[in-house]
């Protein structure tokens, strides 16, 4: 799902009083409202943090509406983020505040604004979290009702900016299988841009909830003013902008209300999934490095922990999976110096083996024909090998050839009276997570797993169907319409579960590759699959897209074979590692299949993965020439926040004769540092002319290095392909 942002009306950031003025704020940044009671709540400034004077001078915007959560009903032409049919059919709502309350909790501050609807004993919470250490603050809402008879909310946002009118532009991300996170940058014009998924499992493979607005014009990518958004859901999600014929731009983020009409009844309770806002005088990296920071200390699973190097069996072996191969995968990839050995689809299924993918989803138990040692004998074999095992499930889904659904066919999700919609191999289906039994069987997947086999360190979890017929055999007739809500209501709690009971236990969010890339899920997971494609150029452009809101420690970026099973395209080996050593290094090929010197290749590769890792991990990233500018070479790199190591980056994207290439300055180090510059995985005769030698960090961001267009090799093995990797240590 992927939301656009502009100068957003929304509730968030720790706050502090000045009369009627509520303060929220982060570590540098500010949100402030004007809170009067008995009157709606308004917008004042979303920016870097005003002094006092600032502070006590700012008044409410002026050529435009200001409503810090507009409601529908009383402005009827206006775009609202919350719409309500009241008990009585009463379609408007007025809402003013009752107070609020500020709340510290550790490195958080917590300021909750208190609304409610001037007539109807209906209650809405506009709730802010701040943060301390990191530039983010986090708003949703709570809505209440304590009218008599069933309440419907038709909309829902989490959260809304008014953004001033001027030059600004959006860059917000888009795609498909195999082409996940793709950027597009446009100015906002008159109309309405909308971003919206509407997948029901997924939400990241066409479009993305996440937005970026550069307020100075088209986007840079290390200076200008830039406001991100990110919504923090892994359902269906909708971004709107609405620019009209006042000063402003409009922009709103929440769960897609199409068709998920929401009924509460007396007393009960409804939460909006976070919208996590930032603001950066730094450009498009600057505003990322504030969700990775924020990401890797507050959301992501695990954010503090190094990620292992992996072999993960999917294109080595497909389904064609049996005890000795996997054997020698493992032996394989120890040899490399690798942490990680992963079993990938085809390894479970008694009654119906799966040899391919039409049948046994739900049935998770090993296929003795393939695996006679079972897990067991797998586990044994990595410990005889010096590495972890981990294991590939795919727990929300059922095929209709299978134990599972002949037993429980009650469990999946179909349209009342209606024949199931199936997907994958002719057979899949999805299971009903808002039915409790399934939740129970889902955890049960991972539980029965970890309970038998506890030396299982990594779980891949993956999801290949989107839900194609709307309707719920739990859910009551009347509450249809919640279905995407409560399937992943259904899902948080089950993975609250998992985390509960197997805090230090990763697990990979897959989705068909790139389809839960989202800061709504990861929470509960260590990383995601940024593709199924793991081309090495295509993964350039995709992973630059990602990176525009996920840290490298997240993103799962895998060496593949040549010709690659995507797009067929053949890449060198030092290429292919190059781009992969820009994320979570890991290994997604046959082994057995490749030469020595490739192997050799790789194994100093992994090597010098391990001694940058910390940087690329946990660092600090500057994207310097985007490959969407077609100016031949794409280049990025990660500074530590000592600024006493780097790595830098350097893809070439095309080659040409008599070509030209800009000179790519390096940023974020201490102008005032000396750093020694060593390549890593050098393929060259002779070192770079600059290799092992000292420049200042002021050189570097001044000037940067000249790199050669072309790799110095024996006549037999030049390719049309270059790619550096410098690692720059403080001396």
């Amino acid at each position: 799902m992927k939301k656009k942002l502009l100068i957003t009306c929304l509730f968030f950031v720790p706050l502090a009083t000045m009369a009627e003025k509520v303060e929220i704020n982060a570590k540098n940044i500010a949100l402030v409202l004007d809170v009067n009671k008995g009157k709606a709540p308004t917008f004042l400034y979303f920016g870097n943090k005003p002094n006092k004077t600032d502070l006590h001078n700012i008044s409410t915007p002026t050529g435009g509406r200001m409503d810090a959560y507009p409601a529908y009903g009383m402005n009827a032409p206006a775009e609202a983020a919350l719409a309500v049919t009241h008990a009585d059919g009463n379609m408007s709502t007025e809402l003013v505040a009752t107070g609020f309350d500020v709340k510290q909790d550790g490195k958080t501050t917590i300021t909750v604004v208190h609304l409610k609807d001037k007539v109807y004993p209906f209650y809405v919470d506009l709730n802010y979290k701040a943060f301390a250490d990191v530039d983010m603050i986090e708003t949703w809402t709570t809505v209440k009702s304590e009218e008599k008879g069933k309440v419907t909310l038709s909309q829902f946002a989490s959260g809304c900016m008014p953004i001033r009118r001027g030059d600004v532009w959006s860059t917000h991300l888009y795609g498909s299988w195999a082409n996940e996170g793709k950027v597009v940058d446009e100015p906002l014009n008159p109309g309405l841009l909308i971003i919206k998924n509407k997948d029901g499992v997924r939400n990241s493979h066409t479009d993305h909830g996440e937005i970026m607005f550069s307020l100075n014009g088209k986007a840079q990518e290390n200076s200008g003013d830039v406001i991100g958004a990110a919504l923090c859901y892994g359902g269906n999600y909708r971004l709107k902008v609405e620019t009209d014929d006042t000063e402003f731009h409009y922009f709103f983020a929440g769960i897609n209300e199409d068709n998920s009409a929401y009924h509460l009844k007396k007393g009960q309770t409804f939460e909006t999934p976070a919208l996590a806002l930032t603001y950066s005088r730094e450009g498009l990296s600057g505003a990322s490095r504030n969700f990775h920071r924020w990401g890797r200390n507050y959301r992501l699973a695990n954010g503090d922990v190094e990620r292992s190097i992996l072999l993960n069996s999917w294109e080595g072996v497909y389904f064609d999976i049996n005890q000795q191969g996997m054997d020698q995968m493992m032996g394989d990839i120890a040899a490399m110096g690798g942490e990680l050995f992963v079993m990938d689809d085809g390894w479970f299924g008694e009654k119906y083996p799966r040899k391919n993918d039409s049948s046994s989803l739900g049935d998770w138990k090993v296929d003795k024909a393939k695996l006679p040692e079972g897990i067991e004998g797998l586990l044994r074999d990595a410990k005889k090998h010096g590495i972890k095992f981990g294991i590939w499930i795919e727990p929300e889904m059922a095929n209709t050839v299978s134990e599972l659904y002949e037993k429980h066919p009650d469990w999946i999700i179909k349209a009342p009276r209606r024949e199931a919609v199936l997907g994958r191999g002719g057979t899949q289906v999805v299971l009903d997570m808002a039915n409790p039994k399934v939740q129970d069987f889902v955890f049960g997947i991972v539980d029965n797993l970890m309970t038998k086999y506890p030396e299982i360190a990594y779980i891949k979890w993956d999801a290949n169907m989107a839900i194609m017929n709307h309707g719920s055999q739990y859910l009551s007739m009347d509450d249809q319409s919640h279905l995407y809500i409560a399937y992943h209501e259904g899902l948080k709690k089950v993975l609250e579960r998992i985390r509960a009971k197997y805090p230090t236990l990763t697990i990979q969010a897959c989705a068909s590759g790139g389809g839960r890339a989202n800061w709504g899920v990861l929470p509960w997971f260590d990383e995601f699959w940024v593709s199924d494609d793991t081309d090495a150029l295509q993964r350039v452009y995709m992973q630059w897209g990602t990176s525009m809101f996920f840290p490298a420690i997240a993103m799962a970026s895998h060496i593949s074979a040549a010709p690659n099973h995507q797009t067929f395209r053949v890449i060198p080996l030092k290429y292919r590692i190059d781009v992969a050593m820009s994320g979570r290094l890991g290994m997604e090929i046959q082994p057995k299949n490749m030469t020595e010197e490739e192997k050799n290749l790789c194994k100093n590769a992994i090597a010098d993965y391990k001694m940058i890792r910390p940087v690329v991990q946990k660092g600090n990233i500057y994207r310097l020439q985007s490959p969407y500018e077609n100016k031949g070479v794409a280049s990025l790199m990660y500074v530590d926040d000592a600024k006493s190591k780097a790595v830098f980056y350097w893809w070439k994207t095309e080659t040409f004769v008599n070509q030209h290439l800009p000179r790519i300055k390096m940023a974020g180090l201490d102008a005032n540092k000396m750093y020694k510059v060593q390549e890593l995985n050098r393929i060259d005769n002779q070192p770079l002319s600059f290799e092992g030698k000292r420049f200042s960090g002021a050189y570097l961001m001044e000037q940067g290095l000249e790199i050669p267009y072309t790799h110095h090799v024996d006549y037999h093995k030049n390719i049309a392909w270059a790619s550096r990797v410098l690692y720059l240590v403080e001396e």
